[in-house]
């Protein structure tokens, strides 16, 4: 068995985005020689996420209104964590997207349904966050 480790880095200009990072998993495949295996790909940060879901504009705009919904920025006051910070609904959100996904490679490639992609969730952009990627297999 191999395994392969990549560290993909995101500065992200906006406080929230969700970014298709799919075919920056499937190069780490393709870099680590892994044709049968698991991927796993998780945010390094309490702020982001890694998710798996359809890569249409609608949800996206869909899942910001929702977690703003249930996890409002304002008013910061509202969140004790927020005492010199205002990223208290930044944790929640990551909370509610999930940190992390495994997936299986099958032929070198992402074995997904047929609209399935990997994302990078910020909730708290504005600065360089990192998301891990680590291949096993053979």
């Amino acid at each position: 068995m191999q395994s392969y480790r990549k560290e993909l880095w995101f500065e992200v200009p906006t406080r929230r985005a969700f970014i298709n990072i799919t075919p920056d998993v499937q190069r780490c495949i393709d870099e680590s020689g892994i044709s049968e295996g698991l991927v796993l790909v998780n945010a390094m940060h309490i702020t982001a996420s890694v998710f798996i879901n359809d890569d249409e504009s609608g949800l996206h705009h869909d899942y910001d209104v929702w977690l703003e919904k249930l996890a409002p920025h304002a008013p910061v006051s509202q969140y004790r964590h927020n005492v010199g910070e205002d990223n208290a609904d930044a944790h929640m959100k990551r909370q509610i997207m999930g940190r992390e996904v495994v997936v299986a490679i099958t032929a070198g490639r992402l074995d997904f349904g047929t609209w399935e992609r990997i994302f990078y969730g910020e909730f708290d952009g504005r600065r360089r966050k990192r998301v891990l990627v680590k291949i096993i297999g053979d």
